[in-house]
């Protein structure tokens, strides 16, 4: 594994990593008001655009850390619908 392999999975957890206190935070509280609609949307729209750039360059650290933050920023947008009111 060279370096930038390395740099790349690095990267890509503290990027991804970094929706999960926000997504604990909104079920705690049960409040996602604060969350923007947009905001949720476009994340999502561009992570599975980056999932797809992965996929067609071969690229593994895009495809994994783009794919868990799919699902996390899922969880977001859910959290959004649920208890955005």
């Amino acid at each position: 594994m060279t370096g930038e392999d390395i740099m790349g999975f690095v990267a890509g957890a503290l990027v991804t990593f970094s929706l999960v206190p926000q997504i604990i935070r909104v079920f705690t509280l049960k409040s996602a008001r604060e969350i923007s609609m947009l905001f949720t949307g476009l994340m999502l729209a561009g992570i599975l655009m980056w999932l797809g750039y992965g996929i067609f360059k071969s690229l593994f650290p895009v495809i994994l850390w783009n794919a868990i933050g799919a699902l996390l920023v899922s969880m977001l947008l859910y959290a959004k619908l649920r208890y955005g009111r």
